[in-house]
């Protein structure tokens, strides 16, 4: 039986002074704009436990506005994200609801992780747990697997080809690596942090040992950090973006109808009037 991507009880967020600033901006936000946010997290590095010491706070927020924002005749011309200048290392933006849930019809990886984050800020009692099981029903793997082939094919065309490279792009190439092996033998959501999917995955004990290397100095180094690209680590990474459409078509592509997320929109519609 397939399980929700989430459990229940939601994760203390940062124990620092930076978690009393965003949840101040978030309150700002919803004076400033009118909305009310819904469910609040880290997304990036943090979230992933591959984070630099200068690693950016990645802020990700779901919200949704009163009824009325709803029944504009001219609702297109209205914004459905929120986006506040970077400062300091604080990145904050958001999607409306409506907006994340046509995302989640879609199994988008990105809201996925989103709903799977270790480290949640602010959440709408119960929101957290429906939406994930709302995820649960509309979850493709064959479209998952398509978002991490290409992040995982991109960031390695751009980044890890030259001589010297940013340490920081080995596990933006390694994690998307071993979610499509996780979703091609469990066919689940990926879990967030990064040390779940290594361990969990079969990799050669060579290579694991250079991951595990090569992570350490990770969280050492700044962003910037740079060095020699790793050839077994490339070696690697190559084996794995070979033939991957023998192995997508083995991957179901489900369609979901809309009457669940209607439902589910509605209901949170309603919940804030109260």
């Amino acid at each position: 039986m397939k399980t929700s991507i989430v459990e229940e009880t939601i994760e203390p967020a940062i124990d620092t002074a930076i978690e009393k600033e965003i949840a101040q901006k978030l309150v700002q936000i919803e004076e400033e704009y009118q909305v009310k946010v819904l469910y609040a997290c880290e997304s990036g590095s943090r979230a992933w436990d591959f984070a630099s010491p200068d690693s950016d706070y990645d802020v990700r927020f779901i919200y949704i506005h009163q009824s009325e924002w709803y029944l504009r005749v001219d609702k297109e011309h209205q914004r459905d994200v929120i986006e506040l200048p970077i400062v300091d290392d604080l990145d904050i933006n958001g999607w409306e609801l409506q907006k994340a849930l046509k995302l989640l019809r879609k199994s988008n990886p990105t809201l996925l992780e989103w709903i799977a984050s270790p480290i949640v800020y602010s959440a709408a009692e119960g929101f957290r747990r429906q939406l994930s099981q709302l995820a649960d029903e509309y979850l493709c793997p064959r479209a998952s697997f398509y978002h991490y082939q290409h992040m995982a094919s991109g960031n390695y065309r751009e980044h890890l080809k030259q001589d010297m490279v940013k340490t920081k792009k080995y596990f933006y190439v390694l994690r998307p690596l071993l979610a499509m092996r996780w979703i091609e033998q469990r066919q689940t959501q990926v879990p967030m942090r990064f040390r779940e999917l290594l361990d969990s995955m079969c990799v050669e004990a060579e290579v694991k040992a250079v991951i595990e290397e090569l992570l350490a100095k990770k969280i050492e180094a700044k962003e910037s950090q740079l060095q020699p690209k790793v050839a077994v680590l490339n070696e690697f990474i190559e084996q794995e973006l070979a033939d991957v459409d023998s192995r997508v078509k083995k991957l179901e592509k489900k369609v979901s109808g809309i009457h669940p997320i209607n439902e589910f929109f509605l209901r949170w519609l309603e919940s804030i009037k109260n």
